[in-house]
């Protein structure tokens, strides 16, 4: 449901909540929040919140160390699991200077600049995600031990898949978030589920994304274990994945795919850092159905990106290569300039790779572009990237490349 101002300050009175959070997210996409009181909302929207920026990565030095958050009303919800009286309720913020600029280094500021730079263009982009994460027993001392919760395979059932309470309770908690999951499933690893959400506007579905990995965390500690939704938490075993799903239509309402993916994968090396921005990101690549080569096909789950089967307005492209430690908002951005890069320029697809890049002989793996196979890789294609340069700003570029 969309607020505004008015309402949120309504609500807030009648449903007696007692804190507000105010939500944002460092460069690196970990979200943070301050809480203030009900009789601060008033200034929190006028003034907005002063933070310590200095302590936050990507944010800036003590020498420049105020930022505000000013809070945007549509995103208000309730946290459920909070008490039903004295309740909390969550925005997110846009992050500013103290004379009122935007932050540079505000994502999601620059991704709300991308959607409408798009729209400026003709066009609109969808986004829907899928996340993968591993449940993990918690130890006495409640630190987390590696061991999965389950043993249980690919979409398995209980009592083998001992995380389907918790998923249901996790589905349960978004929908009342206001936030809808299509699926959810146990995954191939043990321990390993993965939940899918609907598609949505780009600036809403990176919400959820960074709302997701809250909820998750927070009811698998309530249930004794730990979340991990690092990209590769055990070896030998599957990673995590972080599957983004995007379509865009053109001025007259068409679904259109082609020139989008060949922009895409025309920049993906450039990109890999923000979409990948771990040294274990990098273990997880070129096995057990995460890719490790620039290609495309239809169906085929062993490409970076697929199109699976769909048709009309479902019609969309699969992008299998970043995984939930990257920033939504950046890598929501960055696709959109990509794909925009391919309108624009009517980029041709390449010929699609109908084939089993994972069993495929090295002759036919030589006709073949890799993603960069380390961190250092990545960074060095970032850094030097005319694309990625003029789409982020250098603070960010500067914190991902170590430049």
């Amino acid at each position: 449901m969309k607020y505004s101002r008015q309402e949120v300050e309504q609500y807030i009175e009648e449903e007696d909540v007692k804190f507000i959070r105010l939500a944002f997210c460092d460069v690196f996409g970990r979200q943070k929040n301050v809480s203030i009181m009900p009789p601060e909302l008033p200034r929190a929207f006028e003034y907005g919140i002063a933070i310590d920026a200095s302590a936050i990565a990507g944010f800036g030095d003590e020498t420049h160390s105020d930022l505000l958050l000013r809070p945007d009303p549509d995103t208000l919800v309730p946290l459920p699991w909070r008490p039903e009286q004295g309740r909390v309720v969550r925005m997110f913020c846009s992050v500013t200077y103290p004379d009122g600029r935007a932050f540079e280094c505000d994502c999601r500021t620059l991704l709300k600049k991308a959607v409408q730079d798009a729209k400026d263009a003709g066009y609109d982009f969808f986004f829907g995600v899928e996340q993968e994460f591993y449940l993990f027993k918690l130890d006495e001392n409640d630190a987390c031990t590696r061991v999965p919760y389950d043993e249980a395979g690919y979409m398995d059932i209980a009592p083998e898949d001992k995380g389907e309470n918790i998923r249901r309770e996790i589905c349960l908690t978004l929908e009342q978030m206001g936030i809808r999951p299509e699926s959810s499933h146990h995954e191939e690893g043990p321990g390993q589920n993965e939940i899918d959400f609907r598609y949505s506007d780009p600036v809403t579905a990176a919400d959820n994304a960074l709302t997701f990995q809250m909820i998750v965390r927070t009811l698998a500690h309530k249930n004794g274990l730990f979340a991990d939704f690092t990209p590769k938490p055990l070896e030998g075993a599957p990673g995590n994945g972080f599957h983004i799903n995007m379509s865009v239509k053109d001025p007259a309402g068409r679904v259109i795919l082609d020139s989008m993916i060949a922009g895409i994968l025309d920049q993906i090396q450039d990109m890999t850092v923000f979409l990948n921005p771990s040294e274990a990101s990098y273990d997880r690549f070129g096995s057990q159905k995460a890719p490790k080569y620039i290609s495309w096909s239809s169906e085929n789950r062993s490409q970076l990106v697929r199109i699976p089967a769909a048709v009309g307005e479902y019609r969309r492209a699969e992008l299998r290569s970043p995984d939930p430690t990257a920033n939504p908002y950046l890598a929501f951005s960055l696709l959109i300039y990509a794909g925009l890069h391919g309108l624009k320029d009517l980029l041709i697809l390449p010929p699609a790779a109908d084939l089993n890049l994972y069993t495929a002989d090295a002759q036919t793996l030589s006709r073949f572009q890799c993603l960069p196979e380390t961190l250092s890789d990545a960074r060095i294609a970032a850094a030097g990237s005319a694309f990625i340069n003029e789409h982020l700003p250098d603070c960010i570029i500067n914190m991902y490349c170590n430049r």
